[in-house]
């Protein structure tokens, strides 16, 4: 296995107790290179320490909608200021870049509905901050899905485009974000035994615009659902995804990890 696990919460509190342990034993296991994802402020500044320790992880930062309680001007800055000043980090052996994209960011509103207004605005200034630093964004949109395909087609253009985080499996909005030249990342979901339109995302969209990523610890696949999720479940996904497609499962780690590689600019 050589796979490249797009998105994933090493910093989360769940990995308090064997973090360290979990992220060398999954590396060894063919896991050769992960994104590990901000959501908020703190969680930004965790995944960047991460990056730094680990050659073979990468950092998001952003603000998600779900973490915007209390967000002011000032926190927007310094996101900006992360991810400017670590976009590329020289560390001790050799410069590379750290930072690879803004996000999570997006718009939620199964958790959040009494602030619409003010996840949209979040959105679209994260956005504005990507295009100020030339970089990719990594949406999260949840029973959002025509506000936030409107703000990408009407209210700003994003430059680098992005991905479709753990994309709902709702085949108008993959259309989209497809025409918009959007990637789209598949998580556990697309393996549940209850799940009505994995096959069908999976077949409409192209190969070469497929990523893949575990959302660790959550949202771990089958046959191992409700467990604490890792990137050595990857496997799963990618068997899911070679078997709905009729190719092999080295065809897709080859095409994923490749894919990967090329939205967020790392070598």
């Amino acid at each position: 296995m050589r796979v490249f696990d797009s998105h994933a919460h090493y910093d989360d509190e769940r990995f308090e107790i064997d973090r360290d342990n979990i992220i060398q034993e999954i590396h060894r296991s063919g896991v050769e290179k992960i994104i590990s994802a901000g959501y908020s402020l703190e969680a930004s500044k965790k995944a960047i320490e991460l990056a730094k320790k680990y050659d073979f992880i990468y950092a998001t930062c952003g603000i998600s909608p779900n973490d915007i309680e209390g967000i002011e001007t000032e926190d927007l800055e310094q996101i900006r200021t992360l991810a400017k000043e670590n976009k590329n980090f020289v560390g001790a052996t050799i410069g590379r870049p750290i930072v690879v994209a803004i996000g999570e960011i997006g718009l939620d509103y199964y958790w959040n509905k009494e602030n619409k207004e003010k996840q949209k605005d979040i959105f679209i200034k994260q956005i504005e901050i990507a295009n100020e630093l030339d970089l990719p964004i990594v949406i999260h949109t949840r029973e959002a899905i025509m506000d936030t395909i409107d703000i990408l087609k009407n209210k700003i253009t994003c430059n680098k485009k992005g991905v479709f985080h753990c994309c709902p499996q709702n085949i108008e909005l993959v259309k989209e974000a497809l025409k918009l030249g959007f990637y789209i990342s598949m998580a556990g979901p697309i393996t549940f035994k209850n799940s009505k339109n994995a096959d069908e995302i999976i077949k409409y969209v192209p190969l070469d615009k497929i990523l893949i990523e575990t959302d660790s610890p959550y949202l771990a696949p089958e046959p191992v659902r409700g467990t604490r999720n890792n990137s050595s479940n990857l496997k799963y996904i990618v068997q899911k995804i070679a078997n709905t497609k009729a190719i092999t499962e080295n065809e897709v780690e080859t095409a994923t990890y490749s894919n990967t590689c090329r939205l967020f600019g790392i070598n």
